[in-house]
Protein backbone atom coordinates (compact mmCIF):
# COMPACT_ATOMS: atom_id res chain seq x y z
CA UNK A 1 0.00 0.00 0.00
CA UNK A 2 1.81 3.30 -1.08
CA UNK A 3 1.75 6.14 1.45
CA UNK A 4 -0.67 8.31 -0.72
CA UNK A 5 -3.05 5.62 -0.72
CA UNK A 6 -2.73 5.32 3.25
CA UNK A 7 -3.36 8.60 3.92
CA UNK A 8 -6.73 8.97 1.69
CA UNK A 9 -7.99 5.86 3.27
CA UNK A 10 -7.31 6.73 7.02
CA UNK A 11 -9.56 9.79 7.08
CA UNK A 12 -12.13 7.90 5.10
CA UNK A 13 -12.43 5.39 7.90
CA UNK A 14 -11.78 8.63 10.39
CA UNK A 15 -15.05 9.89 7.98
CA UNK A 16 -16.72 7.05 8.64
CA UNK A 17 -16.49 6.21 12.11
CA UNK A 18 -17.95 9.82 12.94
CA UNK A 19 -20.90 8.86 10.35
CA UNK A 20 -20.99 5.51 12.70
CA UNK A 21 -21.29 7.58 15.80
CA UNK A 22 -23.98 9.25 14.54
CA UNK A 23 -25.77 6.22 13.19
CA UNK A 24 -26.08 5.01 16.72
CA UNK A 25 -27.85 8.09 17.75
CA UNK A 26 -30.16 7.28 15.05
CA UNK A 27 -30.61 3.63 15.67
CA UNK A 28 -31.64 4.39 19.36
CA UNK A 29 -33.78 7.40 19.15
CA UNK A 30 -35.40 6.96 15.52
CA UNK A 31 -37.73 3.59 16.68
CA UNK A 32 -38.39 5.67 19.46
CA UNK A 33 -39.82 8.83 17.47
CA UNK A 34 -37.44 11.18 19.57
CA UNK A 35 -35.92 14.02 17.98
CA UNK A 36 -31.67 13.16 16.66
CA UNK A 37 -30.80 16.22 16.80
CA UNK A 38 -31.48 17.68 20.21
CA UNK A 39 -30.91 16.85 23.75
CA UNK A 40 -27.17 15.66 22.83
CA UNK A 41 -25.59 11.79 23.24
CA UNK A 42 -26.09 10.79 27.47
CA UNK A 43 -25.77 7.44 28.94
CA UNK A 44 -28.85 5.60 28.62
CA UNK A 45 -28.27 4.53 32.44
CA UNK A 46 -27.37 7.54 34.45
CA UNK A 47 -28.63 10.45 32.04
CA UNK A 48 -25.48 12.48 32.47
CA UNK A 49 -24.38 14.27 29.03
CA UNK A 50 -21.38 12.77 27.50
CA UNK A 51 -18.96 15.19 26.82
CA UNK A 52 -16.54 15.46 23.57
CA UNK A 53 -13.71 13.87 24.74
CA UNK A 54 -15.75 10.55 25.91
CA UNK A 55 -17.08 10.24 22.82
CA UNK A 56 -14.69 9.98 20.42
CA UNK A 57 -15.52 6.82 17.76
CA UNK A 58 -14.05 3.71 19.04
CA UNK A 59 -11.17 5.51 20.68
CA UNK A 60 -13.52 6.90 23.35
CA UNK A 61 -15.18 3.13 24.14
CA UNK A 62 -11.40 1.64 24.58
CA UNK A 63 -10.15 4.69 26.70
CA UNK A 64 -13.19 3.92 29.15
CA UNK A 65 -12.65 -0.16 29.30
CA UNK A 66 -16.49 -0.25 27.62
CA UNK A 67 -17.90 1.65 30.45
CA UNK A 68 -19.66 4.92 31.13
CA UNK A 69 -17.19 7.89 32.50
CA UNK A 70 -20.05 8.44 35.10
CA UNK A 71 -21.41 5.78 36.52
CA UNK A 72 -19.52 2.60 35.14
CA UNK A 73 -22.47 0.56 33.66
CA UNK A 74 -21.10 -1.02 30.60
CA UNK A 75 -21.66 0.63 27.21
CA UNK A 76 -23.08 -1.98 24.78
CA UNK A 77 -20.21 -3.55 22.28
CA UNK A 78 -22.69 -2.46 19.24
CA UNK A 79 -21.77 0.89 19.45
CA UNK A 80 -17.93 0.52 18.30
CA UNK A 81 -19.27 -2.45 15.74
CA UNK A 82 -21.44 0.41 14.02
CA UNK A 83 -18.71 2.89 14.40
CA UNK A 84 -15.85 0.23 12.81
CA UNK A 85 -18.18 -0.74 10.22
CA UNK A 86 -19.40 2.74 8.94
CA UNK A 87 -15.61 3.08 9.46
CA UNK A 88 -14.76 -0.09 6.90
CA UNK A 89 -17.88 0.80 4.70
CA UNK A 90 -15.98 4.35 4.07
CA UNK A 91 -12.03 2.87 3.29
CA UNK A 92 -14.28 0.13 0.70
CA UNK A 93 -16.32 3.33 -1.25
CA UNK A 94 -12.75 5.06 -1.02
CA UNK A 95 -11.04 1.95 -2.94
CA UNK A 96 -14.11 1.17 -5.11
CA UNK A 97 -14.75 4.76 -6.70
CA UNK A 98 -12.24 6.90 -5.24
CA UNK A 99 -12.51 10.70 -4.55
CA UNK A 100 -15.63 11.19 -6.76
CA UNK A 101 -19.23 12.29 -6.27
CA UNK A 102 -20.24 8.49 -7.10
CA UNK A 103 -18.48 7.48 -3.55
CA UNK A 104 -20.26 10.25 -1.59
CA UNK A 105 -23.74 8.60 -3.28
CA UNK A 106 -22.27 4.62 -2.28
CA UNK A 107 -21.00 6.10 1.11
CA UNK A 108 -24.65 7.54 1.70
CA UNK A 109 -26.64 4.90 0.32
CA UNK A 110 -24.29 2.15 2.40
CA UNK A 111 -24.95 4.47 5.66
CA UNK A 112 -28.62 4.06 5.09
CA UNK A 113 -28.39 0.21 4.86
CA UNK A 114 -26.43 0.00 7.94
CA UNK A 115 -28.94 2.21 9.77
CA UNK A 116 -32.05 0.23 8.83
CA UNK A 117 -30.15 -3.32 9.68
CA UNK A 118 -29.62 -2.04 13.04
CA UNK A 119 -32.84 -0.84 13.24
CA UNK A 120 -34.52 -3.84 12.16
CA UNK A 121 -32.47 -6.12 14.70
CA UNK A 122 -33.13 -4.54 17.29
CA UNK A 123 -37.06 -3.68 16.75
CA UNK A 124 -38.06 -5.86 13.74
CA UNK A 125 -39.53 -2.67 12.16
CA UNK A 126 -37.86 -0.80 9.07
CA UNK A 127 -39.54 2.89 9.64
CA UNK A 128 -41.23 4.35 7.00
CA UNK A 129 -38.87 7.75 7.67
CA UNK A 130 -36.24 6.27 6.37
CA UNK A 131 -36.81 4.08 3.17
CA UNK A 132 -39.74 6.23 1.72
CA UNK A 133 -37.56 9.26 1.63
CA UNK A 134 -34.81 7.47 1.01
CA UNK A 135 -36.68 5.64 -2.45
CA UNK A 136 -37.06 9.20 -3.52
CA UNK A 137 -33.28 10.59 -2.68
CA UNK A 138 -31.78 7.90 -3.96
CA UNK A 139 -33.75 7.93 -7.40
CA UNK A 140 -33.00 11.91 -7.49
CA UNK A 141 -29.08 10.54 -6.78
CA UNK A 142 -28.97 7.71 -9.05
CA UNK A 143 -29.86 10.46 -11.90
CA UNK A 144 -28.09 13.07 -11.28
CA UNK A 145 -24.83 11.53 -10.08
CA UNK A 146 -24.86 8.37 -11.16
CA UNK A 147 -26.40 9.28 -14.85
CA UNK A 148 -28.84 6.46 -14.43
CA UNK A 149 -32.21 6.70 -16.64
CA UNK A 150 -35.00 7.56 -15.50
CA UNK A 151 -36.78 4.83 -16.96
CA UNK A 152 -34.26 2.41 -15.11
CA UNK A 153 -34.38 3.77 -11.69
CA UNK A 154 -38.32 3.59 -12.21
CA UNK A 155 -38.27 -0.21 -13.36
CA UNK A 156 -35.99 -0.98 -10.05
CA UNK A 157 -38.62 0.71 -7.55
CA UNK A 158 -41.26 -0.80 -9.39
CA UNK A 159 -38.99 -4.64 -9.42
CA UNK A 160 -38.21 -3.89 -5.49
CA UNK A 161 -40.97 -2.94 -4.17
CA UNK A 162 -43.71 -5.68 -6.31
CA UNK A 163 -41.89 -8.64 -6.18
CA UNK A 164 -41.46 -8.67 -2.80
CA UNK A 165 -44.92 -7.34 -2.60
CA UNK A 166 -46.82 -10.35 -4.69
CA UNK A 167 -44.51 -12.66 -2.31
CA UNK A 168 -45.99 -11.33 0.63
CA UNK A 169 -49.04 -11.47 -0.82
CA UNK A 170 -48.92 -15.40 -2.12
CA UNK A 171 -47.33 -16.81 1.29
CA UNK A 172 -50.33 -14.39 3.50
CA UNK A 173 -52.99 -16.17 1.00
CA UNK A 174 -51.45 -19.71 1.93
CA UNK A 175 -50.74 -19.42 4.82
CA UNK A 176 -53.13 -16.62 6.47
CA UNK A 177 -50.32 -14.90 7.91
CA UNK A 178 -47.79 -12.03 7.63
CA UNK A 179 -44.63 -13.39 6.23
CA UNK A 180 -42.87 -10.30 5.33
CA UNK A 181 -43.38 -7.23 6.91
CA UNK A 182 -43.95 -3.72 4.54
CA UNK A 183 -40.86 -2.38 6.00
CA UNK A 184 -39.18 -4.98 3.37
CA UNK A 185 -40.73 -4.17 0.53
CA UNK A 186 -40.47 -0.35 0.36
CA UNK A 187 -36.78 -0.69 1.78
CA UNK A 188 -35.96 -3.18 -1.47
CA UNK A 189 -37.70 -0.55 -3.94
CA UNK A 190 -35.55 1.72 -1.88
CA UNK A 191 -32.70 -0.39 -3.08
CA UNK A 192 -33.94 -0.67 -6.80
CA UNK A 193 -33.92 3.00 -6.80
CA UNK A 194 -30.26 3.00 -6.39
CA UNK A 195 -29.12 0.11 -8.20
CA UNK A 196 -31.99 -0.47 -10.90
CA UNK A 197 -33.28 -4.14 -11.94
CA UNK A 198 -29.91 -5.95 -11.93
CA UNK A 199 -28.98 -4.62 -8.01
CA UNK A 200 -32.74 -5.88 -7.16
CA UNK A 201 -32.13 -9.30 -8.43
CA UNK A 202 -29.21 -9.65 -7.19
CA UNK A 203 -30.11 -8.45 -3.39
CA UNK A 204 -32.56 -10.74 -3.35
CA UNK A 205 -30.56 -14.07 -4.31
CA UNK A 206 -27.60 -12.99 -2.07
CA UNK A 207 -29.84 -11.61 1.00
CA UNK A 208 -31.96 -14.92 0.41
CA UNK A 209 -28.75 -16.98 0.35
CA UNK A 210 -27.73 -15.72 3.30
CA UNK A 211 -30.92 -15.56 5.24
CA UNK A 212 -30.97 -18.97 4.61
CA UNK A 213 -27.36 -19.59 5.88
CA UNK A 214 -28.43 -17.51 8.85
CA UNK A 215 -31.39 -19.76 9.62
CA UNK A 216 -30.07 -22.85 9.09
CA UNK A 217 -27.01 -21.61 11.59
CA UNK A 218 -30.00 -20.82 14.23
CA UNK A 219 -31.75 -24.56 14.19
CA UNK A 220 -28.07 -25.97 14.74
CA UNK A 221 -27.05 -23.42 17.93
CA UNK A 222 -30.59 -24.45 19.07
CA UNK A 223 -32.56 -27.44 17.72
CA UNK A 224 -35.16 -26.70 20.31
CA UNK A 225 -36.38 -22.86 19.38
CA UNK A 226 -34.15 -22.39 16.24
CA UNK A 227 -37.16 -23.21 13.56
CA UNK A 228 -39.50 -20.70 15.88
CA UNK A 229 -36.75 -17.97 15.53
CA UNK A 230 -38.11 -14.51 14.12
CA UNK A 231 -35.06 -13.68 11.58
CA UNK A 232 -35.46 -9.84 10.19
CA UNK A 233 -34.84 -9.93 6.43
CA UNK A 234 -33.83 -6.12 6.63
CA UNK A 235 -30.18 -6.97 7.39
CA UNK A 236 -30.00 -9.37 4.40
CA UNK A 237 -31.31 -7.41 1.70
CA UNK A 238 -29.04 -4.73 2.75
CA UNK A 239 -26.04 -6.87 2.73
CA UNK A 240 -27.40 -8.41 -0.65
CA UNK A 241 -27.32 -4.33 -1.92
CA UNK A 242 -24.00 -3.98 -0.32
CA UNK A 243 -22.25 -7.14 -2.12
CA UNK A 244 -23.59 -5.81 -5.66
CA UNK A 245 -22.23 -2.34 -5.04
CA UNK A 246 -18.62 -3.23 -4.16
CA UNK A 247 -18.01 -6.96 -5.77
CA UNK A 248 -21.52 -7.43 -8.00
CA UNK A 249 -19.57 -7.17 -11.22
CA UNK A 250 -16.72 -9.07 -9.77
CA UNK A 251 -19.46 -12.01 -8.64
CA UNK A 252 -21.61 -12.28 -11.51
CA UNK A 253 -19.04 -13.38 -13.99
CA UNK A 254 -17.52 -15.65 -11.79
CA UNK A 255 -21.07 -17.18 -11.07
CA UNK A 256 -21.94 -17.42 -14.93
CA UNK A 257 -18.15 -18.34 -16.09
Amino acid sequence: MTSQLMWTLIPAFIFGACVGSFLNVCIHRIPRNTSIVSPGSACPACGTPIPFYANIPVISFLALGGRCLFCGTAISRRYPLVEVLTGTVGVLVCMRFGLTPDAVVWFAFAATLLLVSFIDLDFHIIPDRISIPGIAIFALLAHVVLDMPVSAIGYGILAGGGILYFVALAYYLIRRQEGMGGGDIKLLAMIGAATGVPGVLFTLFAGSLLGTAAGIAGMVINPKNGGQMRIPFGPFLSAGALLYVFFGNFLIRWYLY
